[in-house]
């Protein structure tokens, strides 16, 4: 008895340790992303999200981040995320650029104001000086990646620089 209740002990302790482990690396639709040392994997809260991640604060909420792939024209066009996204942002300044690494289109768009949080077509909760950071990493073989960065408008000051980096890291990754 003792034997085998040292055994199971091990593997639940093998098991817990093996899902407690956070990718420094993961891919979403045809581009593999790094993940910043400081920001924490999450378990995906939804189906949908392809990936999640947190950028932690000092003081008040983090950061969320979500990856979202759909498949070969699915999801909906680079405008349609950007409207819908910008739609979240009440009296908010927002704006839309874009950049190429190598043959990869990125579009990124800005928003910093009221963000009304919660699922598309459900109860919202206001949250003010909120920001938003997000990118379209286009592909038309595999189908776009979308990355949205919400929170805490000082936060998204200081992690847009990381998020806009390990964005165009990813779109390098592909050829």
């Amino acid at each position: 008895m003792t034997k085998s209740f040292f055994i199971s002990g091990i593997l639940f302790s093998l098991v817990s340790t093996c899902w407690s482990i956070e990718p420094s690396e993961f891919k979403v639709g045809g581009f593999l992303f790094n993940r910043p040392a400081e920001w924490k994997w999450i378990v995906p809260s939804s189906t949908m999200r392809k990936a999640q991640l947190a950028v932690p604060a000092t003081e008040g909420s983090p950061a969320e981040i979500t990856f979202f792939h759909f498949g070969p024209g699915q999801g909906g066009g680079v405008k349609a995320n950007v409207d819908r996204w910008f739609a979240q942002f009440g009296n908010s300044n927002a704006s839309q650029t874009e950049e190429k690494v190598g043959e990869k289109r990125i579009v990124y768009a800005v928003a910093r104001g009221t963000f009304q949080s919660g699922m598309p077509g459900g109860p919202t909760t206001p949250l003010e000086n909120y920001a938003l950071e997000g990118a379209i990493l286009e592909d038309p073989q595999n189908g776009d990646v979308f990355v949205k960065m919400t929170g805490p408008a000082a936060l998204l000051a200081s992690a847009t620089p990381t998020f806009r980096e390990m964005v165009r890291a990813a779109a390098a990754s592909q050829p």
